[in-house]
């Protein structure tokens, strides 16, 4: 189950945020859901952030944020024995996602400094976040985190696994593939015939065609090419973007899966 939370410094509506006033300088926030945002209008003193998911037995060990654009008003540090380590910089002006580990108690404090401004302008410093299990987290975890086994083959057990867990499943053909040099980033544009699951609107249904179409997000390193036929698209969703993960043809996962039910060893059940 996916726990979601949006906070700004007017409202929130999420059981898992808690805020504590201990001093006029610092206000402590707390953020107990697994994914999330937080807004921060108007930047004055500084807010310390704590990760704490509010879940049982939890195995998120990983926290990954991005800044929204324009991120303004404000530093981002993350706290780590004590001493802050900056992670994101007003001036900066990037966008890149960053993911650290969890200490043994799974949790991790973030530190945003209001930055002086003579101006009354209105200045805005936000990001969203989510925390993951970085054994299972997928190639947003690998790309910034940098896994080295980002683009090893599935197996049958991990084929027959991701059409159970995945965030988005798709059976579809490949229109095309492009490839951003400079974000080490490959871009795959799907058409797809039947879409069976996915968590949000990453395929948008055309009403004249009557054709799902969205893309996908691999790393480069995979060198992912346009091949033809039928494929099953599987993968996770992060920050809004749809990444690949494990994509057999469609005829060859029919024949594991046929396989793996009448040795009824199949971990769900999915429509063929």
């Amino acid at each position: 189950m996916t726990y979601f939370q949006s906070f700004n410094i007017f409202n929130s509506f999420c059981s898992g945020l808690s805020w504590e006033s201990r001093s006029r300088a610092v206000e402590q926030v707390h953020l107990r859901c697994t994914e999330g945002s937080l807004e921060w209008m108007y930047p004055a003193r500084a807010l310390r952030i704590i990760f704490e998911p509010n879940i049982i037995n939890s195995k998120h060990n990983t926290v990954c944020i991005k800044p929204r654009s324009p991120f303004q008003g404000a530093n981002l540090y993350v706290e780590r024995r004590r001493e802050l380590h900056l992670l994101i910089s007003e001036i900066d002006g990037s966008r890149k996602v960053h993911c650290f580990g969890m200490d043994s108690s799974h949790r991790v404090a973030l530190f945003l400094q209001a930055s002086p401004h003579e101006d009354l302008n209105r200045r805005t410093a936000g990001f969203q976040y989510e925390l993951l299990n970085s054994q299972s987290s997928g190639p947003i975890f690998q790309k910034f985190a940098l896994v080295e086994d980002a683009c090893q083959p599935c197996d049958d057990g991990d084929l027959l696994m991701a059409v159970c867990t995945s965030d988005f499943v798709v059976r579809g053909s490949i229109i095309s593939v492009t490839h951003d040099w400079e974000n080490q980033i490959s871009q795959v544009d799907i058409a797809a015939l039947k879409v069976y699951r996915q968590r949000n609107s990453v395929f948008q249904l055309d009403d004249r065609s009557g054709t799902w179409t969205g893309f996908l997000r691999t790393l480069l390193q995979c060198r992912v090419k346009k091949g033809a036929g039928d494929f099953l698209f599987t993968g996770s969703e992060h920050f809004g973007n749809a990444w690949l993960g494990c994509a057999p043809r469609y005829k060859d996962f029919v024949e594991i899966y046929q396989k793996a039910k009448s040795l009824r060893s199949n971990p769900c059940d999915f429509q063929i």
